[in-house]
């Protein structure tokens, strides 16, 4: 049973009406499938999928043949999960809750040897009362590391110190910044093309297709972890360099009369400033038009209302669609932004309203969690058929 089923389910009502035996899919997942495996999870609150993905493309190329669980779709594998060979298998590992009758957090059930803390920000707002609660079950994903594992952790995340100030009985190492056991130099100030360091030893270059500090950092991380599963340098970074992102990650979905249309997994203030920090540094001056759907719970009830404007700060238009059930006043937020923005009912009024006020070299970045009323085609087929003028 996943987390999507709640009681008042038929399905549910009939299994525990006729007494069948029933456990949550991260369970029966720890139980027939990460048994005996040498799990590689990757956890915290952004960058799971990216570098989840990153890791099992490395274990790939090594011919390794991984297991992989990915909430994404990985484009080097086009496929988000595989059972794979022994003895590695690579799951993002969520904090979310397993199942109405188990509401630990998925995590706890993969017991990995090698694990990544990627960062630790408050999320989730409809199962977590607070930050500290997320921090609790952190610190318990912790102590299930063995003592021959390895934590990998971001060396400058004040929550993540604190989650292992609790207690922490595994070595660990660091990344990013300049402290980290393993750091970055940017070559490319997008993030395209960097060095990666160990200590004071330059390790390799990078150069790749990715966009984004946040996603340099990502990569830091799964060296990291490939490392500890032993896998050849040489073989980490020419995986790197072929590596073809996951879908929804500032995706490219189409280019018309010289705009171009991107799909990006935002549900998050976070998420949202480092997709955007990346785009503006590749296309420096260029419009950036950001459309935000309030998707996720989180969002869609105002936790983050106060930090939305900042994170949107390098758009020059902001697009929003009102979210149907919502108890905050989001035209008033929005009256506060220093750029142009607009709200609408529907989105087909907003991709009305928009198409005419794009024009030539517009990047246009709509960020939601789900699938926004298929606004991507709508957008794509608005522009075939009217004229943009030359920005």
């Amino acid at each position: 049973m996943g987390n999507v089923i709640r009681r008042g389910n038929p399905a549910m009502e009939y299994v525990l009406e006729r007494d069948i035996p029933y456990i949550s899919g991260p369970q029966w997942l720890a139980e027939n499938i990460l048994k005996d495996r040498w799990v590689l999870a990757v956890s915290g609150t952004h960058g799971k999928t990216t570098t989840s993905s990153l890791l099992a493309w490395m274990l790939d190329c090594t011919g390794l043949n991984p297991g992989f669980l990915i909430g994404g779709v990985p484009e080097n594998f086009g496929i988000s999960a595989r059972v794979g060979s022994h003895p590695f298998f690579v799951i993002e590992a969520d904090e979310y809750d397993c199942a109405f009758f188990d509401k630990r957090s998925k995590f706890l059930h993969y017991h990995p040897k090698t694990l990544i803390l990627n960062n630790l920000e408050f999320d989730h707002a409809d199962i977590f009362p607070d930050l500290a609660a997320i921090k609790q079950q952190f610190h318990y994903l912790v102590r299930t590391v063995p003592g021959n594992g390895l934590i990998i952790r971001h060396a400058h995340d004040r929550n993540l110190e604190e989650v292992i100030s609790k207690g922490c009985w595994t070595p660990t190492v660091t990344f990013s910044g300049e402290y980290g056991h393993w750091r970055a130099r940017l070559i490319n100030v997008d993030g395209s093309r960097f060095e990666v360091f160990t200590g004071e030893a330059r390790v390799g270059e990078v150069n790749w297709n990715l966009l984004g500090n946040h996603n340099v950092e990502n990569a830091l991380a799964a060296i990291a972890a490939a490392e500890h599963a032993n896998i050849p340098m040489q073989r980490v970074f020419e995986a790197l360099s072929s590596f073809k992102n996951v879908k929804r990650r500032l995706e490219v979905k189409g280019q018309v009369n010289g705009i171009t249309l991107y799909d990006d997994f935002a549900h998050h203030p976070t998420a949202i400033a480092t997709t955007l920090n990346g785009l503006r540094a590749r296309v420096s001056q260029s419009r950036i038009i950001a459309v935000l759907e309030f998707g996720s719970y989180t969002m869609r009830t105002g936790v983050h209302k106060d930090n939305i404007k900042d994170a949107l700060i390098k758009a020059d238009m902001v697009v929003c669609k009102r979210p149907e059930q919502s108890n905050w006043d989001i035209a008033a937020m929005l009256k506060d932004f220093p750029q142009p923005t607009a709200l609408y009912d529907t989105v087909d009024t907003l991709v009305t309203n928009l198409v005419g006020q794009l024009r030539s070299g517009d990047h246009v970045v709509v960020m939601s969690n789900s699938g926004f009323g298929g606004i991507h085609h709508k957008i794509l087929k608005a522009l075939e058929s009217v004229d943009i003028s030359v920005g």
